[in-house]
């Protein structure tokens, strides 16, 4: 296995390009958009800078890695003549199927057909295609390049070859794989969403503060981020969408969002990517600020 494609050019789609490219491995980065393309490649080179600038690759390793990897805005034509196509599109179901549905029919029958959904059902987007057997989760955790798991999620067509192959591909990038089944949530948000959701109530519930929920976490259970900080990193949209997936999976009251997280995704308050959260980012990345909202 020597070529990937990548769908999708944002946060988890240009750190798995890098992850790929910086192991050897040519890729294939598609995004509907050339503007998209060019801010993932961008963002991959300023991500290598910081790497050579700590000593931890040479310039020539920089160098090689984006030589490794070549976009396109045209899918059928990002996907020829690979072996393995990961989707690192927006966590929304129709559009993963729409997605899968045509690399189902452009892609060589033997190329193996990954999602990096964090939530949604493998062996539903599977179905849409006519081979099941070669469809399986890699959801990489964010920043890809950084984070040593990788959760392998079986659907239940998944075939135990495309399972072991995707497993010992995903050491040879760096990564800790760890194979789950296909249950809503996985394991890894399964446990992680419900935290976060819980630390929403209680400040929805006025019990403490932002600082004051994240300081307790981050000191008392040695966590290295606060939930809420962590809410913000990962997106508050991204959060009530896979929330809601759980939901809708079990059928369990525990998983109802906070009503707070959803009238804060209806704001527009979706954490770092659109600059207040919990947190205050217009003068840096770091949770340093607590948003005006929740100030006391």
């Amino acid at each position: 296995m020597k070529n990937i494609a990548v769908i999708g050019a944002g946060t988890m789609g240009n750190g798995i390009a890098h992850t790929f490219a910086q192991s050897g491995f040519n890729v294939q980065l598609i995004d509907i958009s050339e503007a998209s393309l060019k801010r993932g490649m961008d963002t991959i080179s300023r991500n290598l800078d910081r790497m050579v600038a700590k000593e931890k690759i040479s310039e020539a390793d920089k160098a090689n890695t984006l030589g490794n990897i070549t976009t396109f805005t045209n899918t059928e034509d990002g996907v020829k003549n690979v072996d393995l196509v990961v989707e690192a599109a927006t966590e929304n179901l129709d559009l993963k199927l729409k997605i899968f549905k045509q690399l189902d029919a452009v892609c060589d029958e033997n190329t193996i057909l990954a999602t990096n959904t964090s939530s949604i059902s493998i062996t539903q987007i599977a179905a849409v295609t006519s081979r099941p057997e070669k469809v399986i989760g890699m959801h990489f955790m964010n920043p890809v390049p950084i984070m040593k798991l990788v959760e392998i999620i079986r659907g239940y067509n998944t075939s135990d070859n495309v399972t072991s192959t995707i497993m010992e591909l995903s050491k040879t990038l760096g990564k800790v794989p760890t194979e789950v089944n296909d249950y809503p949530g996985f394991v890894a948000n399964r446990i992680l969403m419900p935290m976060i959701n819980e630390s929403i109530e209680t400040l929805y519930n006025g019990v403490a503060g932002v600082a004051e929920i994240d300081t307790v976490m981050k000191l008392g259970m040695a966590h290295p981020m606060g939930p809420l900080q962590l809410a913000d990193f990962i997106g508050l949209d991204v959060c009530l969408s896979i929330l809601n997936v759980m939901y809708d999976g079990f059928k369990n009251p525990k998983y109802a969002p906070c009503p707070l997280l959803v009238n804060m995704v209806m704001a527009g308050k979706l954490g770092v990517k659109s600059g207040e959260g919990f947190y205050d980012y217009s003068e840096s990345r770091k949770a340093e600020k607590i948003s005006k909202q929740f100030s006391k």
